[in-house]
């Protein structure tokens, strides 16, 4: 089967980056699961996120946001979902303060998600070429902010973008929109980079030019629409550039 072909379009004039899954592996909480759910590890850090995301959706279309809760909270809730299912006695233990400490041992590891090893040379990368770089993520601003310190990434970014301030997670144009509004460009003169497939296809339908960063060699989404580059790490955003 012939490979799609990329098309020819103009060089972005800035990046903007997802955080988690992107930026942030969420999957490396999986060894501190595994200790502490010895066999369940894995599982339950795949759940956890799925559910995360499937939240995020969920408060951002019902009832017009009125539900709307921010992401540590949200991301909290999910946990708790994925230790309730995933653990057998996890339902009843937890009514009389089971899992209580397991949990917040997840959570303050979620503060300090480890960050993909290729992540500063793009970075420095952009900033030597003159491109605005940032971040657009559901995360609220005081999680950003710990995972990019956390990471070593401050003075490499000049935008870490919340949803929070509109109340609305991704895939909402809204959310899309603030990447616009901080940069001062036209979703066309920006790329945005994702290895969530669902985001990287919602951007790309907001007008992004789209990185989809396929780390797990998964298929795209089968919606008609493909990204503007797929790669397997974050140093293909550097193919944008000649």
């Amino acid at each position: 089967m012939e490979k799609p072909k990329q098309l020819a379009v103009e060089a972005p004039r800035a990046v903007l980056f997802d955080a988690y899954g992107t930026l942030f592996d969420v999957y490396s909480v999986g060894l501190l699961a595994e200790q502490l759910f010895p066999g369940q590890g894995q599982a339950l850090s795949v759940l956890w996120r799925d559910k995360q995301i499937e939240y995020t959706r969920l408060v951002s279309v019902s009832n017009h946001g009125a539900h709307y809760q921010p992401f540590w909270e949200l991301t909290r809730a999910a946990l708790v979902y994925a230790i309730k299912k995933i653990v057998p006695t996890a339902q009843s233990d937890w009514l009389g303060g089971g899992f209580e400490a397991q949990a917040e041992r997840l959570m303050n590891q979620y503060r300090h998600l480890s960050a993909f090893p290729e992540n500063k040379a793009v970075l420095q990368a952009l900033k030597e070429r003159g491109i605005v770089t940032g971040i657009l993520s559901n995360g609220d601003p005081e999680l950003l902010g710990i995972s990019v310190r956390s990471a070593g990434l401050e003075g490499l970014l000049d935008h870490v973008i919340s949803v929070h301030g509109i109340r609305k997670y991704k895939t909402a144009p809204e959310a899309y929109a603030l990447g616009e509004q901080a940069t001062g460009l036209a979703a066309g003169h920006i790329a945005f980079v994702s290895s969530n497939s669902w985001d990287a296809l919602a951007a790309t339908w907001y007008g992004y030019q789209t990185l989809w960063v396929n780390r797990y060699q998964l298929p795209f989404e089968e919606l008609g629409t493909q990204p503007t580059r797929t790669g397997s790490s974050l140093r293909d955003v550097l193919g944008f550039f000649p």
